[in-house]
């Protein structure tokens, strides 16, 4: 499956963006998915994840209550809204797939994910 994530930009704290991934290929609906980030000199961590059907979600600590994970089947698509942005949220996103559902193991698997797409840059503001 092709990965392609969107939707990066400047904004400044506390703002909104809402990025999109989208996928193409094999059968989108097959796949868990998942939101990671790496910020600059940091390692690549794990933000969001939800399950094939969306009936199940995951969320890293430092977003829950911000960010919302959604998923649209019918048009191979995934986001990932973020509201009250903050500094710290700045890095490059990317998304991945994975035919495997880790439930709340999602921040031990960030190196064993099937599929990546190009990441998109979020840069929050001061």
């Amino acid at each position: 499956v092709q990965l392609q994530a969107s939707g990066g930009g400047l904004v400044q704290a506390g703002g909104s963006l809402r990025l999109s991934c989208a996928a193409s290929g094999r059968t989108f609906s097959s796949y868990a998915m998942g939101w990671f980030r790496q910020a600059p000199g940091k390692e690549r961590e794990f933000v969001a994840a939800i399950s094939q059907s969306g009936g199940s979600i995951s969320y890293h600590d430092s977003v829950k209550g911000r960010f919302t994970i959604s998923r649209d089947n019918a048009k191979n698509e995934m986001y990932l809204q973020m509201n009250s942005l903050k500094p710290e949220d700045t890095a490059v996103y990317y998304c991945a797939a994975d035919l495997r559902w880790y439930g709340s193991n999602w921040s031990r698997v960030t190196d064993i994910m099937d599929y990546w797409g190009k990441g998109t840059l979020v840069t929050v503001s001061s």
